[in-house]
């Protein structure tokens, strides 16, 4: 479902994919995150996505104007996970709800992997 917003003048409509790349390119730049994971259902495998598929690891759920995000993501090992979902959690929601006018509800974070970074 599309994301209105109307005023005076209008109606904007913002696709839940818009959303998904934003928060995907602001989830990427919050430290301890190496990247967003995509989950192959046939081999159960975690594969780190590349910077143009961010959104296959980012669910968006817009109702009655309010989003939930859902983040496969892949952290950075010997960072605190707690510390680094926060952060994800504090920027994300920020940015998202400056970006779209909308009000981010929940943000789920799902860790699927852990990577050493050189």
């Amino acid at each position: 479902m599309k994301g209105r917003i109307s005023n005076r003048l209008g109606e904007i409509q913002i696709n839940p994919e818009v959303i998904a790349t934003y928060a995907g390119m602001t989830a990427v730049e919050c430290f301890g995150i190496v990247g967003m994971a995509a989950i192959s259902m046939k081999d159960g495998l975690v594969k780190l996505l590349k910077k143009e598929s961010l959104t296959h690891g980012i669910n968006v759920d817009i109702r009655d104007n309010h989003i939930l995000l859902d983040f496969h993501v892949i952290v950075a090992y010997g960072i605190s996970i707690s510390a680094v979902a926060d952060n994800l959690i504090e920027n994300v929601k920020y940015k998202v709800e400056e970006f779209t006018g909308m009000e981010v509800d929940k943000i789920n974070i799902y860790v699927e992997g852990v990577r050493v970074i050189d």
